[in-house]
């Protein structure tokens, strides 16, 4: 007969089913879900779905714009003639005279040859055969072969160039109507946008790079005269000269001009409104006329404003005045502060020069200016800027 408790028994298992309850009950898993392995593989799945047709998309855009584009982008190529003359006496002596004769004629009569060096790249304007490319790229070019992407080749006239903005045009004759471009708007361009580039570096024709806007406005460079160009990080090498800056609609917003020396994947262009501008002038007359007031100017800091009790940076100070001038002609004198020029706030030195530049050449401008301590407008007449 057993000497144990059944009650004792009981009362022991009881409490242990408690303490697990408890301690099922408390514990964090009880009150949290966690989906099942195939469900998160699943929403995980979706995701990169998604993401995978983005860049499909994307990937088409490029696809897309490259061939749209190509075709209107040429190469630009520097012609050096070979001359290889034949003397007379060169010719064996024992040969007859009329062999002599013939053998002469033959090696001075012969077909030219050439060396094509490719120098850079070009855009189509349009379909009658005006090629716009960078006044670098055809500056030392006695004649230039213009080669389109189907593989035809026709040499070019330069009707001409603007070194001011780095840009000149060329026309090639053609039976053919050459494919047009769509040219776009660069003013509303945002940093972070897709672009691409497409040219010719280093002879490799039709070469497609695809970057961002890095900046834009860039000014200060020593690129250029007159500057504001967009910033890019697509690959700009030597070659690319000239040809286009395309965003992801397929349009062209800027002319590639070149890479800056502060370092690698730092490559400009010109907007494309600007180069249109200058691109129009030099089709219809061979130059670019651009207005001109015949100052020396300068920012103002903080120092120059306070030496001439005057309450703000804005504005441009004058510090010289040319002889027989449109600015002299009109009463603009050395130490006048410019604060308006034609109704316009003038920040600083580059907006003036700008402004001015793309100012009609005769037109009567009003500017207001600051001097002994009041405001004075003055009429002036813009003259012609020189090159």
């Amino acid at each position: 007969m057993s000497n144990k408790n059944p009650n004792l028994s009981l009362r022991f298992a009881g409490w242990t089913m408690f303490v697990l309850a408890l301690i099922f009950i408390n514990s964090k898993d009880y009150f949290s879900y966690t989906p099942p392995p195939l469900v998160k593989s699943i929403s995980n799945k979706v995701e990169l779905g998604n993401d995978y047709q983005g860049l499909l998309k994307l990937q088409k855009a490029f696809i897309r714009n490259a061939k749209a584009i190509k075709p209107s982008v040429v190469s630009i190529n520097k012609v050096k003639e070979i001359v290889e003359e034949s003397s007379w006496y060169d010719i064996d002596p024992s040969f007859s005279w009329f062999l002599r004769a013939k053998t002469w004629l033959s090696n001075n009569l012969r077909g030219r040859k050439y060396v094509v060096e490719s120098v850079g790249s070009g855009i189509v304007l349009d379909s009658d055969g005006y090629i716009l490319t960078n006044y670098h790229v055809v500056e030392n070019i006695d004649r230039a072969l213009v080669k389109l992407s189907n593989g035809r080749e026709y040499f070019g006239k330069i009707l001409g160039y603007d070194s001011f903005t780095d840009l000149a045009v060329l026309k090639i004759s053609t039976l053919r109507s050459l494919p047009e471009p769509i040219f776009g708007q660069s003013e509303n361009l945002q940093v972070g946008e897709w672009v691409m580039a497409i040219g010719n570096p280093y002879g490799l024709e039709g070469t497609v790079t695809v970057g961002i806007i890095s900046g834009k406005g860039r000014t200060d460079l020593g690129i250029t005269r007159f500057e504001s160009f967009i910033q890019t990080d697509a690959s700009i090498n030597p070659g690319n000269s000239g040809g286009p800056l395309i965003n992801l609609d397929g349009n062209i917003i800027g002319v590639n001009t070149g890479v800056a020396a502060i370092g690698s994947g730092v490559g400009f262009a010109i907007p494309v409104e600007t180069a249109l501008q200058i691109a129009n002038q030099l089709v219809q007359n061979g130059t670019v006329a651009r207005g001109w007031l015949g100052v020396g100017i300068q920012d103002i800091s903080p120092e120059i404003a306070s030496s001439l009790d005057f309450n703000s940076t804005d504005g441009v100070l004058v510090n010289s005045v040319d002889l027989e001038t449109p600015a002299g002609e009109g009463g603009i004198i050395r130490g006048d502060i410019i604060l308006q020029y034609d109704g316009k706030s003038v920040p600083g030195t580059k907006f003036l020069q700008k402004t001015v530049a793309e100012t009609q050449v005769g037109r009567v401008v009003l500017v207001k200016v600051f001097r002994d301590g009041k405001e004075k407008t003055l009429t002036i007449t813009i003259g012609k800027l020189v090159s």
